[in-house]
């Protein structure tokens, strides 16, 4: 009983961070012989008997994930379905089977959950990957929790880590930039009706899953799916693989003018750069040849550390959950 008040008088979450309270835990994880890549890529790896499976979960919060003035069940059950299969099309590979578990207060509406089950299923289909069950739990009042598991193959390929990338690598994106950020800031303005197609891609978010094998068969060194923004997911890969990377101010000049309409050029700017849950695919390939079909150059990969924009270093970004 004393170490356990000891430690409640030590640092919270908040002191420490998302990035923080994951130094913490991923070092006391226990590892196997079977587990080809651990805790801190986009999914896990794990060596079976027949080859090898992609793993990934994602949960998401009511009150910190969604709000249910804003997204129905019926979004909620497409984005959670997203955020899954993007890790898996981030390392380079394809689903295979989904697993979801539904965590609510007994007075949850029947009509949410079958709205969020519907639209899961739908967004599931589109994939190509089929739900292979999950489990149900009661929740305190007010408490709604959905959370995915997905599993994926490479499908004979070798996954895309973060930590390949290599100086004089182009880094370059499959999909939108900044779309979900600026449909954030119009709900939070009370300004939905100025632009609903960025609402309804915030509510819904869309990843060119199909991109990330062929991605992989095209060279990628490094990838993955920008869920906490530009800036951070571009540092992950740095972090990663030990190197700088400079972001173009002018090949991004396109996806800012694409919001500057609705919610200013600065928040455009803001929204590009650090806006999280796009979902896109962020990759780097190695200079010289073309990138492939429906990818296009946003920086370059340096000596260094840490990711630059006009010289400066790119900070902030995303939602840290527990660093706000």
């Amino acid at each position: 009983m004393l170490d356990e008040r000891e430690n409640a008088a030590g640092p919270t979450l908040a002191d420490l961070g998302e990035d923080g309270l994951l130094s913490v835990i991923f070092p006391l994880l226990p590892g196997g012989p079977g587990v080809l890549i651990g805790p801190g890529d986009d999914t896990a790896l794990l060596r079976t008997s027949s080859g090898s499976v992609l793993a990934t979960t994602d949960a998401m919060v009511r009150g910190r994930d969604w709000l249910d003035q804003w997204s129905t069940g019926a979004d909620v059950g497409v984005k959670t379905v997203t955020q899954n299969i993007a890790d898996i099309a981030a390392m380079g590979g394809v689903p295979t089977g989904l697993l979801v578990t539904l965590i609510a207060d007994p007075q949850t509406p029947l009509a949410w959950v079958r709205d969020f089950t519907r639209a899961m299923a739908q967004a599931a289909e589109e994939a190509g990957v089929p739900v292979l069950g999950g489990d149900l739990s009661s929740a305190p009042e007010g408490v709604l929790v959905v959370s995915l598991t997905a599993l994926g193959e490479c499908d004979g390929a070798e996954p895309v880590r973060r930590g390949g990338a290599q100086v004089g690598d182009t880094l370059a994106v499959c999909g939108s930039l900044g779309h979900s950020a600026a449909g954030l800031l119009l709900l939070q303005r009370g300004q939905g009706g100025q632009a609903p197609e960025l609402v309804d891609y915030h509510r819904r978010p869309r990843t060119p899953y199909r991109q990330g094998p062929l991605a992989a068969r095209a060279g990628a060194t490094a990838m993955i799916d920008v869920s906490d923004g530009l800036g951070r997911d571009a540092g992950r890969i740095a972090r990663a693989s030990g190197v700088g990377i400079a972001l173009d101010e002018a090949l991004l000049r396109d996806d800012v003018e694409q919001l500057r309409h609705a919610i200013g050029a600065e928040d455009a700017w803001r929204s590009v750069t650090e806006g999280g849950e796009e979902h896109s695919l962020l990759a780097c390939f190695p200079s010289g040849p073309g990138l492939p079909a429906g990818w296009r150059k946003v920086g370059e990969v340096l000596k260094g550390s840490g990711v630059l924009l006009r010289g400066h270093l790119v900070q902030g970004g995303g939602w840290d959950h527990f660093g706000g």
